[in-house]
């Protein structure tokens, strides 16, 4: 196992004075209501564990909100469970479910935990590589790469870093695949409510046919802006949660009790709305800022990040470029190839855009001048 790149480029940021555009965090202040909300529960409590599957306000909530999102009804008790942040949610998915010599698809560029997360169990995972600027799935590939060893296959749609938005066609091609095996998905959701005109999120267990085999990972850090909560939850049928369960009651037991009251209490407020508008308006100004940049932005579908290429500007790698632009230009970025199995190179390197007006600013400034 290697150290992850999001903390290495943050190093990075931090020892050179970089203004950070790498990390996936934000760096403005959290909704005022949801403050106030933490700071009249804490006091009161309560101070002692939670429930092992969450506690059930929030569960009930949560059911509450995705009938009126999608007029499913998910069972609370049986089907949803809280987890420590999202990428808890997936490790210990994959190990409840996952075991020696099984097979995993992965489509690549991905999120940085799935792998070790596979590889730790003992199986193999099997890539999908989809390449800028549209990063397009080759079903036929897809196809080839399911075998009788596939246990499960992850996607995750809006995705990172290639900020794609899986549509309905996609859906109805990955039911047809998986139709009549045992094969398990599991669905990476968390920027869920941030996805762009024309595009629209579909909950992987909203699609009849996926629904049974399916587990959907969320995350309140990223819908609400609150990262360093770490808090989240999964959706999956009575039967699969009843298998993550048996993990999830070792490798964490429960989570912050009286985080989940506030969130439970602060979601009847919660506009996924004006998430997407706020974010629709960082990528506007950001995009505005780098018109007379050298770089090449890539329009994001989804999630708060933007990929751009660099190759009007140098023949370097990636990696080092990124290196370079923290060192010599102040700016940190992440560079695409962090999140394939091999080395590729695309010349593309991805910046995070859930910052403030003068972080952008500052940033955009100093990467004009390259």
């Amino acid at each position: 196992m290697e150290t992850t790149i999001f903390t290495l480029m943050t190093q990075m940021a931090n020892a050179y004075g970089a203004v950070n555009l790498a990390q996936g965090f934000p760096d403005y202040e959290i909704d005022p209501l949801l403050a106030i909300t933490a700071a009249a529960q804490m006091p009161s409590g309560p101070h002692q564990y939670a429930p092992m599957a969450g506690a059930m306000v929030l569960r009930n909530k949560i059911a509450e909100q995705i009938h009126k999102k999608t007029s499913l009804n998910i069972d609370p008790e049986a089907e949803i469970t809280i987890t420590a942040g999202a990428t808890q949610a997936i490790f210990t998915a994959i190990a409840a479910l996952v075991h020696t010599g099984d097979e995993v698809i992965v489509f690549e560029p991905a999120y940085d935990s799935y792998v070790p997360a596979i590889r730790l169990v003992g199986a193999r995972p099997v890539f999908i590589s989809l390449t800028a600027p549209d990063f397009k799935i080759d079903w036929d590939t897809v196809g080839q790469a399911i075998s009788p060893k596939t246990r499960m296959v992850i996607i995750n749609s809006p995705q990172n870093p290639s900020t794609n938005v899986w549509t309905a066609a996609d859906m109805d091609t990955l039911s047809r695949l998986l139709s009549d095996t045992n094969i398990i998905l599991l669905s990476d959701e968390v920027y869920e409510h941030i996805v762009f005109a024309p595009h629209k999120h579909i909950p992987a267990f909203s699609v009849p046919e996926l629904k049974e085999r399916t587990l959907s990972v969320y995350s309140f850090g990223k819908s609400l802006q609150i990262t360093g909560w770490k808090l989240g939850y999964i959706i999956g049928s009575a039967l699969l949660t009843k298998e993550f369960r048996k993990i999830h009651q070792y490798n964490v037991f429960s989570v912050h009790h009286p985080a989940q009251l506030i969130i439970a209490q602060y979601l009847d407020h919660f506009r996924p709305e004006k998430l997407a508008q706020f974010f629709e308006g960082r990528r506007k100004l950001f995009t505005d800022l780098m018109r007379e940049s050298r770089f090449g932005l890539i329009p994001p579908g989804g999630s708060f990040f933007m990929l751009a290429s660099y190759s009007d500007i140098s023949d370097r790698n990636d990696r080092p470029f990124c290196e370079w632009i923290i060192k010599e230009k102040g700016v940190a970025a992440i560079p695409l190839s962090a999140f394939y199995h091999a080395p590729t190179e695309q010349k593309i390197i991805r910046f995070c855009l859930a910052k403030n007006d003068k972080t952008l600013i500052e940033a955009a400034s100093r990467l004009c001048r390259i």
